[in-house]
């Protein structure tokens, strides 16, 4: 495991993976989780266009999908860097590419059977090689994903599946976090994303899914919370 120096954080040291310690999403935490894999909700699909399924195992399957298109993302992002990147900004997106792999592996392994397929994405309205291209859709993609995840938490069930899910959107948050400051040094969170009383915004999975739909070459609908593409 290969350590990195976080500037940002006062050189605190940055260990890749270390999402493993941040979420606690280890072995046994999967097999919590895993109960989802029980569950006899098999995923529809029809005319190409895969339905995320209701319940619990819609809204873990909804956090799949967009952990799947942030991993997609960053393995881009990171493959391809754009001009003028600097080692530290190097190190900061392998760090969140490495979180959002492990987010997707994560739902992937503990959805078992219940689970969506891969999805394939279209990336090819962001510029790789354009760093603010690159920083704005990271933005999008991590204010969006922390909305996600407050706007869909009252909907879970499981009192299991709602810590984990707490786990995660801390982390997401630590990511966009992360973003605004490398886009506007010394800001941490944009004004659209706090209300008055500083609670984070929210959005429901349709609106999440509307504004995420551009990226996803595979459709998806979630007709059980009202998202029909």
């Amino acid at each position: 495991m290969k350590t990195e120096i976080n500037q940002i954080t006062g050189g605190a040291n940055m260990a890749r993976r270390s999402f493993l310690r941040y979420a606690g999403a280890s072995a046994a935490t999967v097999a919590v989780l895993g109960a989802a894999s029980c569950k006899k909700d098999k995923v529809v699909i029809v005319d190409g266009t895969v339905d995320l399924g209701k319940g619990d195992i819609g809204i873990l399957n909804y956090a799949y999908a967009l952990e799947q298109l942030e991993a997609a993302f960053y393995l881009a992002v990171v493959a391809n860097p754009y001009s003028g990147i600097t080692a530290m900004e190097t190190t900061y997106l392998t760090d969140i590419r490495d979180h959002e792999v492990l987010h997707r592996d994560f739902f992937k392994a503990a959805l078992g059977s219940n689970a969506i397929p891969k999805l394939e994405f279209d990336l090819s309205s962001v510029d790789l090689s354009n760093r603010t291209q690159v920083l704005a859709t990271a933005k999008l993609l991590e204010d969006t994903g922390v909305k996600a995840y407050d706007g869909a938490g009252y909907l879970i069930e499981s009192a299991d599946y709602l810590t984990i899910a707490g786990k995660i959107v801390s982390v997401e948050a630590r990511h966009a976090a992360l973003i605004a400051n490398l886009i506007t040094p010394g800001s941490f969170v944009a004004s659209d994303n706090v209300d008055a009383n500083g609670l984070n915004a929210s959005l429901s999975i349709a609106e999440v899914l509307t504004a995420a739909s551009p990226f996803f070459k595979t459709k998806i609908s979630a007709r059980s919370f009202n998202y029909i593409p």
